[in-house]
């Protein structure tokens, strides 16, 4: 594979291009301190993997992630940075990046990482798998628990298409009160009306 990598720091970039030039099967095709540099050379250079850093200086790992994608769209990409929160995490996978390795990765996760890569999978350090597990977890966790038994049951009889009088009547209560649970039924899934209501309800696994 030609392999590319995208390393501010001098010493780093340095090991980094060391190492996996010593391993069979990766050449690298280039090694760059900035994302200006790795974009100015990408077409010449025709990777088909880049490694690339998140902290960059000028323009971030997250932009040049999604313009080298743009340039080449075939292009596997691993971020490889010291940040582990939410927001770049995300960033990046929605950027491209298809593998995120944790700086202080051992050179054998690193190579074994960059070859599971390239054969298609989505090598991710232990740390950034769980923390995108917690993530789905807790999503589904918050859908389940948004609306109340009772708002459950009513939304479940506005999609059998009774009217807030036949609702109140089945439930055996009023229909102002059907009415009331309606209107926090439409603010939790963010709905103005009955279609969108159900719609959300459906999508979110509630009904």
């Amino acid at each position: 594979m030609r392999l590319i990598i995208v390393e501010d720091d001098p010493l780093l970039l340095e090991n980094l291009t060391l190492l996996l030039s010593g391993e069979g099967g990766i050449t690298v095709a280039g090694a760059y301190k900035s994302a200006e540099d790795a974009l100015k050379l990408l077409q010449n250079a025709r990777p088909e993997v880049m490694l690339t850093d998140i902290g960059l200086p000028g323009m971030s790992g997250v932009e040049l992630i999604k313009k080298a994608k743009e340039i080449m769209p075939g292009l596997e990409i691993m971020a490889h940075t010291v940040f582990e929160d939410r927001e770049r995490v995300f960033a990046a996978i929605k950027a491209g990046a298809s593998g995120y390795l944790l700086k202080g990765s051992s050179p054998r996760e690193i190579i074994e990482s960059i070859h599971a890569l390239f054969k298609g999978g989505a090598p991710m350090s232990p740390k950034i798998a769980r923390k995108i597990i917690h993530e789905f977890q807790d999503d589904v966790t918050n859908d389940e628990f948004l609306l109340t038994p009772r708002e459950k049951e009513i939304v479940k009889r506005v999609e059998e298409g009774l009217t807030y009088k036949e609702i109140g009547e089945r439930l055996k209560i009023s229909t102002h009160t059907v009415h009331t649970h309606i209107k926090k039924i439409y603010e939790k899934l963010q709905a103005k009306d009955r279609n969108e209501a159900i719609s959300k309800a459906r999508k979110r696994g509630i009904i």
